[in-house]
């Protein structure tokens, strides 16, 4: 498949084979990996049964997301970008088919971070505090100029070099890290002074009974 950049993905039907959650898994172990490997050695990484990623690698092998290599041994798969780099999935955003295949991929990452935080939040062994921490989710929300915002993606990009270098050291800590960037429309305050129904009601005069609902 020929195109400028192997590692943009804009077609929706590419972009709709990352809406299974076992695709997404496969997809980033290949990347983090860097190299080819057979259906038995994904498998280990991702604490699966073998049996039940041919489909999935059938799947995105014929839709070009991944490589599939044939050895004297069987075969191996790997991603179709160079080693270090990622996927990364250019958005179209409105009524258009490009945007509907992303919200539903981004939907597939989030079910896989949320069942990485559940595995990881039982294990009485992961570490939650200190300079080593891996078990880490929060949510903010603040005003940002656009010189903050320039920042806040400086670090996300710099946050994705660090995991995207050449795996080094077979004792390294394997990690994923998830999080979701959007803008948000402010609400209108509530006008300072503004009381609630309730408290606009008159007052009773004293000695009037309630009248009770039936």
């Amino acid at each position: 498949m020929a195109q400028k950049n192997r590692g943009i993905v804009e077609d929706a039907a590419e972009i709709g084979l990352l809406a299974s959650p076992t695709r997404v898994e496969i997809v980033d172990t290949l990347e983090a990996l860097g190299v080819a490997v057979s259906v038995a050695e994904l498998a280990a990484q991702l604490g699966r049964p073998a049996d039940g990623l041919y489909y999935h690698l059938r799947q995105l092998a014929d839709g070009g997301l991944i490589e599939e290599e044939a050895v004297a041994d069987g075969r191996r798969y790997r991603t179709r970008t160079r080693v270090g780099d990622r996927l990364r999935l250019r958005y179209r955003p409105g009524a258009t088919a490009n945007a509907k295949a992303v919200d539903r991929a981004t939907a597939s990452l989030l079910r896989v971070a949320a069942r990485d935080f559940t595995r990881a939040l039982a294990d009485p062994e992961s570490v939650v505090e200190g300079p080593q921490r891996e078990l880490w989710a929060a949510r903010g929300k603040g005003w940002v100029g656009a010189v903050e915002l320039a920042e806040i993606n400086r670090l996300l990009a710099r946050l994705m070099d660090l995991l995207q270098r050449p795996r080094k050291a077979r004792d390294g800590k394997l990690v994923a890290l998830s999080w979701v960037l959007a803008p948000l429309d402010a609400k209108p305050a509530r006008r300072a002074g503004a009381v609630s129904a309730v408290a606009r009601r008159p007052a009773r005069p004293k000695g009037t009974a309630q009248r009770r609902s039936r």
